[in-house]
């Protein structure tokens, strides 16, 4: 079909001296020809972007502005040629899936400070010895056929540690991890969930650990703070159209640091002894069903700051009333 010849209006220097000529040359040579239209719009750059398309496989080609619209013409002749490679460049690029944003909360630094504050002071009340109470007694994880009831071992476990060394690890680890489940679920909910998602752990491994095992230490917490980012993360940006990589690289580098800094030390049969591999296995997985659910339903009632407060003062005083329990039965 023939159409009028309109001067081009071209405002990349790169498409002005492409490789077929400069702007008036090329106008001079479409005057001569029957052009047509193959793509219209009002953003000149997304006719830019065909244009170069087109300059690459050699079709010649006008980029005409008209009543704040852009509209790229080629000679009629060429014009199935064109739509082809431009529509190539559509499916290829403009239909890739973009993975959304994580939405990242302020005031993340909380989370981890309840988190050491907690540890450090069981740690000094233990240490002293406050009220004349063996704390360690009254507040390590026990077998299940030796729990009898006393649920809240789950919780006060997490607290005591065996020494500076194991308090300092886990204070370590889990100011890192636990700042970053909050930035993604926010200072009072991560505290909360993380608490939540170890206890669970501690009673998972109550079931499954050895009659003459005890368990105490924050590592489950640690390790449930980790799969609760490593789980929400996959949730929050899983898309089928993305490659399986993609698609399942949070929880695979979740499980790679769990096997990295869950197992102990390398060649060190003390550490081997002491780390409670089954209670960061148990955690892992309590936090990344946790973070899972979060990840689907991503409440936007959490976002409130009402809320991350009242996580925090519930589970905060869940682990003071799990003390209370524990006094009380000594």
């Amino acid at each position: 079909m023939a159409q009028p010849c309109f001067r081009s209006v071209l405002f990349s220097v790169a498409l002005a001296f492409g490789r077929h000529g400069p702007m008036n040359q090329r106008t001079s040579i479409a005057c001569r020809m029957q052009l047509i239209e193959i793509y219209r719009s009002p953003v000149l750059a997304a006719c830019e972007q065909r244009a170069f398309v087109l300059q690459a496989v050699g079709i010649p080609f006008e980029i005409v502005a008209h009543n704040d619209t852009f509209s790229l013409w080629v000679a009629t002749e060429a014009a199935a040629n064109a739509q082809h490679h431009i529509e190539r460049y559509q499916a290829e690029n403009l239909s890739r899936p973009v993975k959304p944003t994580l939405n990242l909360h302020a005031d993340a630094g909380i989370a981890p400070a309840l988190y050491v504050v907690l540890l450090i002071g069981v740690a000094y009340f233990a240490g002293q010895a406050t009220g004349n109470f063996d704390w360690y007694r009254a507040g390590a994880l026990l077998p299940s056929g030796r729990l009898h009831g006393e649920w809240w071992r789950t919780l006060t476990a997490l607290t005591l540690h065996a020494d500076q060394a194991h308090l300092l690890g886990n204070i370590g680890f889990g100011i890192y991890f636990i700042y970053l489940a909050a930035r993604l679920l926010g200072w009072g909910v991560a505290f909360a969930s993380t608490a939540l998602a170890a206890a669970l752990g501690n009673a998972l491994d109550s079931l499954l650990m050895p009659a003459s095992h005890t368990s105490i230490g924050a590592s489950t917490m640690v390790f449930a703070a980790l799969g609760l980012i490593a789980a929400y993360s996959w949730r929050r940006q899983f898309d089928r159209r993305l490659r399986w990589t993609h698609r399942w690289a949070p929880l695979l580098v979740g499980v790679m640091l769990l096997g990295l800094i869950g197992s102990g030390v390398p060649g060190t049969e003390e550490a081997a002894r002491s780390t409670d591999v089954l209670a960061h296995l148990t955690g892992f997985g309590c936090g990344a069903l946790l973070g899972a659910a979060h990840g689907t339903t991503r409440a936007q009632i959490f976002d409130r700051l009402k809320i991350q407060i009242a996580a925090a003062v519930i589970a905060s005083a869940t682990f003071v009333g799990a003390w209370f329990l524990a006094f009380s039965r000594v």
